[in-house]
């Protein structure tokens, strides 16, 4: 195999604030694909990945699990995020962690560096600041008042901080974007970048905080520690062995710069903006190319723990198996558009894909040449012209696939590959072996028909190597073929005539039953959403415990929340009897209990600008101090009667219990009086 260089790729960290679902899977197998596809073509690869470990919210998230410390915390999901990353199959040569020794050390002399070369400079910040994402805002780059980037909620910060000079550094990280149409991709995702933050100007960056603890101490000021995403995006470097003091490895000066930083399309701008920036800074070079991929969505929508859609890695494993997820994931990601992941889909294509179109045959072509040649294939030389065009597909594959990679279209690539086993089947129809087999005077154009697939099957194994490396190596194993490097992959009859196939074929893929995949994900999300339920349950109390939080609701709460009451429907009236009923909020300015019964409060409600003197029958559940100052719902135009002998101007709208207790209607939030129910 041909020595094509180095080739240096990077997935984002992990964030340790939680297990990671599918959609944060497919970074890995993403990047694991590419990996091992250049490997395979003859690149020295170096692949990395890892956990980013600090920062406020991990700080909180420790404290919500009951940890004693936030180490603690990271170190259980940093084994998680492994664990799963493991289970995926995925050939990474570096876990690193951003609580290594060595990264730590190395965060800590480069902000030191750029403090010293005048990069840096103490003040203070006042913006608003996105717990989640841990970053500040201004106003102006708010969206509806939330996070630009989460769409989460947003807080007041103030506090002293050291502040990097994006601005000095902008025209240049400009001019190399321009002059380097390939750094930025998709396309996109450049346009993004350019139009809504560069070209508009950089302000200065936050690059340490002071008001949490949980993050590498700036070394000469121990007040502060240094801002998570310089922390997390120096890890490409650290990694590999930088050193700011000039003594960087050699396995650093090998394979920096990186060929490939593979990360989703909602961080993108730390990638391409901060980061090459950084870079700039130290005096090293940029990477080549930053690849901002799109999202997997469950049924269309972001994947969330709140929403109950989330999906992870190994419960789909689970059910399928490690390679059908594999396939899944690379195969219906598109290239700049985000991929859709359903159970119903999956179960399609597992079928459909992997089942059929290559499980089946692989075991029908290995079942033939048992049944009729004894397991032992030959190339008999018995050609007809079917075979040239089953021969120019298998071997130009490679072409196309790697023109699919180079491009990092990985789920076209895949498709490529399916393309030539689906020839393979077509082949098949076309040379009827069960036909062949049954005259003795074609047994040597049998014989060669079933080389040609055997020949066929192997050269498509080995191109489905990276994407699929478990079936691969099965498929391998049971047509006694070799392994086979890319070099060969446009030569036909490399097979060894007289290789004798395995007896008993494993069947690759079984069908999978729609209805019994549905049943036990239904299982899997209840559990999901019970652990889920659970979990915050204790956050709520640790939260509490630590000063940090509300008291947690009561159980006997949570049930009256849970419960659902059914009363007998009345009879259906039509829009216009609805129409005739005016609802608006009320203010209770005063209230006092009606002398002569003992289950009547009458309540003063200001209604705009009028005050209407409304009669309830609410006395048990609330006490007249309690009533003055609600906002409650209101039906202004019923008839005045008198009540107890007190005249009453409308009703106070109230719910109830299967016990018949009452509870006031208020609205959710806050509005002014007099404002109309509709």
């Amino acid at each position: 195999m041909q020595n094509k260089g180095k080739y240096y790729i990077t997935t984002a960290i992990a964030y340790t604030s939680g297990k990671p679902h599918i959609g944060n899977s497919y970074e890995i197998v993403l990047a694991d694909a590419i990996a091992r596809y250049k490997r395979k073509d003859g690149y020295d690869v170096h692949f990395q990945t890892g956990s980013d470990e600090h920062g406020q919210k991990i700080e909180t998230r420790a404290i919500e699990a009951g940890c004693a410390s936030p180490k603690e915390f990271v170190d259980q999901v940093s084994d998680t995020i492994k664990g799963l990353w493991n289970l995926m199959d995925t050939s990474y040569d570096r876990f690193i962690r951003t609580t290594d020794d060595d990264h730590v050390k190395q965060v800590q002399k480069i902000f030191k560096k750029f403090y010293d070369q005048g990069d840096i400079y103490k003040g203070s910040y006042k913006g608003m600041y996105c717990t989640e994402c841990e970053a500040f805002y201004t106003e102006s780059q708010l969206v509806d008042g939330k996070c630009p980037e989460c769409g989460g909620p947003v807080h007041p910060a103030e506090e002293e901080a050291y502040f990097f000079k994006m601005s000095k550094y902008a025209d240049r990280l400009i001019e190399h974007i321009n002059t380097h149409p390939e750094f930025i991709q998709p396309v996109a995702r450049k346009n993004e970048m350019m139009n809504n933050f560069l070209l508009p100007g950089l302000q200065d960056l936050c690059v340490s905080r002071t008001s949490f603890k949980w993050g590498i101490p700036v070394d000469f000021d121990d007040k502060h520690v240094v801002y998570v995403w310089l922390d997390a995006l120096t890890n490409y470097i650290t990694g590999i062995g930088y050193d700011a003091d000039g003594n960087s490895t050699e396995q650093y000066k090998k394979y920096w710069p990186a060929d490939l930083h593979l990360i989703g399309k909602d961080i993108i701008r730390f990638h391409t903006i901060y980061w090459p920036i950084f870079l700039m800074a130290l005096g090293e070079p940029l990477p080549k190319q930053v690849f901002g991929h799109p999202w997997l969505l469950q049924g269309g929508e972001k994947m969330s723990k709140s929403k109950g859609n989330v999906i992870y890695a190994d419960d789909l494993v689970s059910l399928f198996g490690v390679d059908p997820v594999r396939y899944f994931v690379l195969h219906e990601m598109p290239f700049d558009n985000d991929g859709v992941i359903t159970w119903e889909l999956m179960v399609e294509r597992f079928n459909s894909d992997l089942a059929n179109t290559l499980g089946n045959l692989v075991n029908r072509t290995i079942a033939m040449s048992n049944k009729y040649l004894g397991g032992v294939l030959a190339d008999k030389g018995v050609a007809e012209d079917v075979d040239a065009d089953l021969k120019a597909v298998v071997t130009g594959c490679y072409d196309k696939v790697e023109k699919k990679m180079d491009e990092l279209r990985v789920a076209d690539a895949l498709t490529e590959i399916f393309t030539l086993f689906k020839r393979c089947n077509k082949y098949i129809d076309e040379t009827e072996p069960w036909v062949l087999g049954k005259d003795e005077a074609k047994k040597d154009r049998l014989s060669t028909v079933l080389y040609n697939l055997v020949e066929s099957i192997s050269i498509g194994a080995a191109l489905l190597d990276p994407f699929m490396p478990e079936t691969a190596e099965k498929i391998r194993q049971q047509l006694n073929s070799p392994e086979r490097d890319f070099d060969s992959l446009d030569k036909f009859g490399v097979y060894a005539n007289g290789t004798k196939v395995v007896e008993t074929p494993e069947m690759l893929f079984a069908r999978k039953d729609l209805k019994d995949v549905l049943e036990k994900a239904a299982e899997i999300t209840r559990k999901q959403k019970e652990d889920f339920e659970k979990s915050q349950a204790i956050a709520a109390e640790n939260l509490y415990k630590a000063g940090l939080g509300p008291a947690p609701a009561k159980a006997e709460d949570k049930a009256d929340d849970a419960a659902v009451i059914d009363i007998p429907a009345k009879e259906e009236i039509e829009y216009d009897d609805f129409g005739k009923m005016q609802f608006q909020v009320g203010e209770i300015i005063a209230c006092e209990a009606v002398e002569k019964s003992k289950k009547l409060l009458c309540s003063q409600v200001k209604i705009g600008s009028q005050v209407k003197q409304i009669v309830s029958g609410i006395r048990k559940y609330y006490t007249p101090e309690e009533m003055v100052g609600k906002k409650v719902m209101v039906l202004v135009n019923l008839k005045p009667a008198k009540l107890a002998g007190v005249l009453s101007e409308g009703m106070l709208l109230c719910a109830e219990d299967a016990e018949g207790n009452l509870a006031l209607m208020t609205p959710e939030k806050p509005m002014p009086s007099g404002a109309e129910i509709c």
